[in-house]
């Protein structure tokens, strides 16, 4: 009983105090050209003068999902797939990471885009080996424990498949950040520089390629030019604090910091060192871009500086906002020759910009965010957005991505992406070349 007329006792106090609240809240006003512009006093508003039911009882233990879960109400956020990007079977398809609905520069374990060729394995670690040989002075075969004697590390990087946007010089294929760009994450990824383990085992001078090959049942193998591995090539097992998730090559996958995706091998099984790079024609014809001229790009391995914008996008419209309000434009930019100097901004197609702000981390080859606060006015706009990095690139339009690299093949296509914000603040996925 006495608790009982604590808590009633509580209750109203809590009422009195939240209409006190409003009564002397009632006398301010909210500046027009603020954040807060669309914000109204709302009197007795049921959601502030009353108590929730959650406020009301214990809440469940920590302990009662072992591995910690989203809120059920962020059960809308999840890795997508469309048929147009299957690859032949969903055993083979691609999982595309939802941009919008991400915060800071790291992606969750959970949302990081996934492409598999042959399904994901589940593998003991305990009986998983990593052979490294071919021309090594001492060829080794080493277990999972062995491996994590070396000194680790812990970098930032972001992975992109190179054909991530590749549908879409053609013109749009999809009113959708996530289908559109998605299959884009980055993370902080733990493990061993390559080059650590080389000064043990030794390189022979005539070195000049590595294989890796996957110990899943596509066994897919990648060709890494040597001084790409003695750079900055890493076989990472954690991602972002926790063990690499199975559909991201657990117990351990290559990381070829900047290059293409498909390079970074998952469930890593074999490295061999030769003097000449191992090709499959299908691998060949696959990962080269037809030029104007004819001629062919065959090594085609880093990434160009890119950007989208993520906040509006066609899933997250502006339709909600009036005339006046202030809202942040937010996206992201990344490049796989460098750090991302700047980006900006244009309202009308390309005419004019302006230039953005980068927040939080800015780091080489990694994701960095950034943003721009805008008046709105409830007029048509054609919004893109323009990165730029330290190696002295630009992100291009689509003209001068086909001049510069043709139109027949659906790689390495990082050219300018519009979006159309109509006078009802809806949002489509168009092209301005």
């Amino acid at each position: 009983m006495s608790n009982q007329r604590e808590n009633s006792s509580t209750s109203s106090e809590m009422q009195s105090s939240r209409r006190n609240f409003f009564k002397t809240a009632a006398v301010g006003a909210v500046a027009a050209a603020s954040a807060l512009s669309p914000v109204k006093m709302r009197a007795d508003d049921p959601a502030i003068m009353e108590e929730q039911p959650w406020a009301t009882a214990l809440g469940d233990p920590v302990t009662k999902n072992r591995y910690g879960l989203p809120s059920p109400y962020e059960h809308n956020v999840l890795r997508r797939n469309a048929k147009l990007l299957q690859s032949g079977n969903w055993q083979a398809s691609i999982a595309m990471c939802p941009l919008h609905e991400l915060y800071g520069n790291i992606t969750p374990n959970g949302l990081f885009f996934s492409r598999c060729h042959g399904g994901i394995p589940t593998i003991d670690p305990n009986k998983h080996r990593l052979m490294i040989h071919g021309l090594v002075e001492k060829p080794i075969v080493l277990t999972m424990d062995e491996l994590k004697r070396y000194p680790s590390v812990s970098r930032i990087h972001f992975i992109e498949c190179p054909a991530n946007g590749g549908p879409e010089w053609r013109g749009p294929q999809f009113n959708s950040l996530q289908f559109a760009r998605g299959m884009v994450s980055c993370a902080e990824w733990t493990g061993v520089y390559i080059k650590d383990i080389i000064k043990d085992l030794g390189l022979k001078p005539n070195a000049k390629w590595m294989l890796a090959e996957g110990g899943d049942s596509s066994h897919m193998g990648r060709t890494v030019p040597v001084d790409k591995v003695l750079d900055d090539a890493m076989i990472v097992w954690g991602q972002n604090g926790e063990a690499l998730r199975p559909e991201q090559g657990y117990p351990i996958r290559l990381l070829l910091p900047g290059w293409e995706g498909n390079l970074c091998v998952k469930w890593l099984a074999r490295l061999e060192f030769s003097d000449k790079p191992w090709y499959a024609k299908e691998e060949t014809a696959k990962y080269t871009a037809l030029l104007p001229s004819g001629k062919a790009i065959q090594h085609f391995y880093p990434l160009e500086v890119n950007s989208v914008i993520t906040t509006p996008c066609p899933e997250k419209p502006w339709t909600d906002l009036k005339k006046g309000d202030m809202v942040e434009i937010q996206g992201l930019a990344w490049s796989g020759q460098g750090t991302i100097e700047g980006v900006d901004i244009s309202f009308d197609g390309g005419d004019n910009w302006v230039e953005a702000n980068l927040k939080g981390l800015v780091l080489p080859k990694a994701w960095t965010r950034f943003s721009y606060y805008y008046k709105y006015e409830g007029k048509p706009l054609l919004l893109q957005s323009r990165a730029r990095d330290d190696a002295g690139h630009v992100q291009p339009t689509v003209n001068e991505e086909i001049a510069a690299v043709g139109v027949e093949s659906v790689y390495h296509r990082n050219a300018i992406t519009t979006w159309e914000v109509t006078e009802k603040g809806e949002v489509n996925n168009v092209q301005v070349r």
